[in-house]
């Protein structure tokens, strides 16, 4: 295993020269499991993992662009002493008895929060978390992805031609699956390797910190206008077209789930868009929009045309505002007119952190936030002091670490642009 700190210094990248690029890590070391799908099966692997001993790597496979929704298509994991195991959710969607089998071991994730909730869905819930991707952020990696730290780190290659394949295909290619089952091959030492060096660099509590709020985290409230997040809806110039990109934004969605299908399978971002954008008045004026001559959306012409019409007829009192109503302070473009002390506070508070996160060797938002920083330069306590900052950052959910660090310079740097 490659020295981490040496690793991470080193100037050569991997992939610089492919003459002197790790191994390609090519078969399970056990060879590849069958694929777990029916209760028996489930059983053999539950007996497995509770008799192996240390933490349990941890994979998901989703059908992300494919299939309507963020659920789990393959879930893979392994334990020293009991080797890997491949599960189909859909045949098995009740994990539950892993949990017991695991008797609180550690799980170890790479990127824990896009797993967690389709992992929760199947009633697989850990109990200790450790995340290696976040590992490497707090250990100030600029790249960490799971592919380039096994190979910074350990020295070997994964193959990563299967990570945006369909996993709801029945049955899986057996390519597909030797690429799942090395997902998890070598993640418990890829855990060792970052938690040594989050020891040596004196991060290890932190990152235990971080680990815990990731798993308490409570799952993300929908949001108030998903259509705002529409690709390219900033070309939208007027309410009524921006009502047509909600109502067509509904319809698809609708279309979607019901279809279970990724919506941009149904129709493209750009479709609704250009549609909104130019308000056509005829089925043929619409089919006309090239995105609209894709299968899927062009079996829906009349529904798209409905969702136009109705923008087009609807009040003026219902069309929805240019921007979404928020609960924090305005764009910060607006702050050196509207309130330049706020800017002064805030110039001071991201400098403040910056410094901070260049000295510990981490990315500012690991460290505090930015929107944090932004409500605390914009309405700060009463009293400044270090205490109160203190106070307003673990209320925005500041673990104890980065209040630690933080709160004091970020009072110091609030006083200071007030006295300017």
């Amino acid at each position: 295993m490659a020295n981490a700190l040496n690793s991470k210094t080193d100037s050569r990248e991997p992939g610089d020269d492919d003459a002197e690029r790790a191994p390609l890590l090519r078969e399970p070391r056990e060879g590849l499991p069958e694929v777990t799908s029916d209760a028996d099966a489930l059983a053999g692997v539950v007996t497995a993992l509770s008799a192996g001993s240390g933490p349990v790597a941890v994979d998901a496979e989703r059908a992300s662009g494919y299939r309507y929704g963020q659920r789990a298509y393959l879930v893979q994991l392994r334990r020293e002493g009991s080797g890997s195991a491949l599960i189909d959710p859909v045949a098995c969607p009740d994990l539950s008895a892993l949990n017991d089998a695991l008797d609180g071991a550690e799980v170890v994730l790479h990127a824990a929060h896009q797993d967690l909730p389709c992992l929760s869905e199947v009633n697989l819930r850990p109990a200790r978390l450790f995340d290696t991707e976040l590992a490497g952020r707090l250990l100030g990696y600029q790249r960490v992805g799971l592919g380039f730290m096994v190979e910074r780190l350990l020295n070997v290659r994964l193959a990563k031609e299967h990570s945006a394949v369909d996993w709801s295909q029945r049955p899986l290619p057996e390519d597909w699956l030797r690429y799942a089952a090395l997902d998890v091959e070598i993640l418990i030492e890829l855990r060792d390797a970052l938690e040594q060096e989050l020891a040596e660099t004196g991060k290890l509590e932190w990152a235990r910190e971080e680990f815990a709020a990731v798993l308490a985290a409570p799952p993300k409230e929908p949001r108030a206008d998903p259509w705002r997040r529409t690709s390219g809806i900033h070309r939208v110039r007027n309410q009524r077209a921006l009502a047509a990109v909600r109502e067509l934004w509904y319809e698809r969605d609708r279309i979607a789930q019901e279809r279970d299908v990724s919506p941009g399978r149904v129709l493209p971002d750009a479709a609704i868009v250009e549609a909104a954008s130019t308000m056509p008045r005829t089925t043929a004026e619409l089919a006309a929009i090239r995105q609209y001559g894709i299968k899927l959306a062009r079996r829906y012409l009349t529904t798209w045309m409905r969702a136009i019409n109705r923008a087009r007829d609807m009040e003026q009192a219902d069309l929805p505002r240019p921007n979404a109503p928020g609960d924090g302070p305005p764009p910060v473009n607006r702050w050196a007119d509207r309130a330049p002390e706020a800017a002064r506070r805030l110039e001071a508070a991201r400098a403040t952190v910056t410094g901070i996160a260049e000295d510990v060797v981490m990315p500012t938002e690991n460290l505090l936030l930015p929107d944090t920083v932004r409500r605390l330069a914009w309405s700060p306590p009463e009293t400044v002091d270090p205490e109160s900052v203190a106070a307003f950052l673990r209320e925005r959910g500041a673990r104890d670490w980065q209040v630690g660090l933080t709160a004091e310079p970020l009072t110091t740097a609030l006083l200071g642009a007030e006295q300017e």
